[in-house]
């Protein structure tokens, strides 16, 4: 029976649970599992530090958890992919990644700013073996050379909001892996391997989680790529806890109730900003900007705006929000990127908009009318304030 999106958040990861007997899922804490037949084992490990799986039970922590797995299970079932491997965080996700494409001959990478500012970092810095060519969606297909393992985006980005048609990418993309963070849209929104992504990736700290108690990271891809991250993690030991396994698969079930109830609270808020006397600018997917075709149904969860006054006065008037980094929870959160998300970025790197008067909102499931509140007093308080900088020119 075809189910909706909405049934599989529910149950994607749980459907042997009937015939195991029980209703929750349950946590499997175990660091190492006994076998007696070690020539046996020893076998399996031979197999398991490929990357494969041979469907036997767990050996050691560190090859995989079965509380884990059926987080993988799931969200990859929701990106539509034939696999996902999760990780400690989702930097941990991307530079599993990014080490995979250096081991195998090709470091380089093309990439599209704006990114999230520490994924910025890492490609920039070559910490991690990577160069890496900044393009324009225009500019992917003569970035592209023969050591080119991997084209990294991030759509909508991270923090201006903008889009990416993603379709038109991949085929720029001429066969090159293209890596999609879909931390903002989250696959109840956007799901980017139905677009032509080759690796989906996520924060799973964000929405994935959505109650700011988990860190975690996540890459849906083909099960070939699949396994190539597997045999990382198993070397390199960036394993996620099954604690966070288990939170996230119960944080799925919500999903996508958790998305649409803050993106339409989000697309309230983008609208009355518009309009305020201390906002100079409002970033949001749909409000100003044309839309990728047949991409986001809505503007989701996030928003951006750049004012005419001193950000830091706002954050320190904020009731309501809580002046924080990260996104995705059921609170709703307000930063300054150009002091914590995209601090490491260098000023002359940042794309246009990304400035000091930019503020990133995250929209919790508060009432709009209470969140509208607390911003718009904030906003106000912030025009009476004496120090209020001049507009750059």
């Amino acid at each position: 029976m075809k189910q909706t999106f909405d049934t599989r958040a529910v149950h994607a990861g749980r459907d042997d649970l009937v015939n195991l007997g029980v209703h929750v899922p349950p946590i499997d804490f175990s660091t190492t599992y006994p076998a007696r037949d070690t020539r046996r084992e020893a076998d399996r490990l031979d197999i398991l530090q490929t990357g494969a799986s041979d469907g036997g039970s767990p050996v050691y922590g560190r090859v995989g958890n079965p509380t884990v797995a059926r987080f993988e299970t799931a969200l990859a079932e929701l990106e539509g992919c034939e696999a996902a491997v999760a990780f400690a965080s989702g930097m941990a996700a991307l530079s599993a990644c990014l080490l995979a494409i250096t081991s195998s001959g090709r470091p380089h990478v093309v990439a599209i700013r704006p990114l999230y500012g520490t994924s910025d970092t890492v490609l920039d810095n070559g910490l991690l073996g990577t160069t890496v060519t900044w393009t324009t969606a225009d500019g992917i297909s003569d970035a592209i050379r023969e050591d080119t393992g991997l084209v990294v985006v991030e759509s909508p980005a991270n923090p201006t909001l903008s889009e990416l048609d993603l379709a038109a990418v991949a085929a720029a993309c001429n066969g090159v892996p293209l890596l999609v963070d879909n931390t903002f849209a989250t696959p109840v929104l956007q799901q980017p391997a139905r677009h032509g992504a080759s690796i989906v990736l996520h924060s799973a700290t964000k929405f994935l989680g959505g109650h700011g108690d988990v860190l975690a990271g996540v890459v849906a891809c083909d099960e070939q790529f699949a396994r190539r991250l597997r045999q990382l993690r198993f070397a390199t030991g960036g394993v996620l806890h099954p604690l966070a396994g288990y939170l996230l698969l119960r944080g799925l079930a919500t999903l996508p109730i958790r998305v649409r109830r803050a993106a339409a609270t989000a697309a309230i808020l983008a609208d009355r900003l518009a309009s305020h006397p201390a906002v100079e600018q409002v970033h949001y997917p749909g409000l100003n900007e044309h839309r990728a075709p047949g991409q986001m149904d809505t503007g989701g969860a996030l928003l951006s705006f750049t004012i005419r006054t001193d950000p830091h006065d706002v954050l320190g008037n904020v009731e309501l929000f809580t002046p924080a980094v990260s996104l995705g929870s059921v609170h709703s959160l307000i930063e300054h990127p150009a002091s914590l998300s995209h601090h490491a970025v260098d000023a002359a790197a940042r794309t246009a908009g990304i400035d000091d008067r930019l503020l990133r909102v995250s929209i919790g499931l508060e009432d709009p009318e209470d969140l509208w509140i607390d911003l718009d007093a904030a906003l106000n308080a912030s025009l009476g304030a004496t120090h209020v900088p001049p507009l750059p020119a």
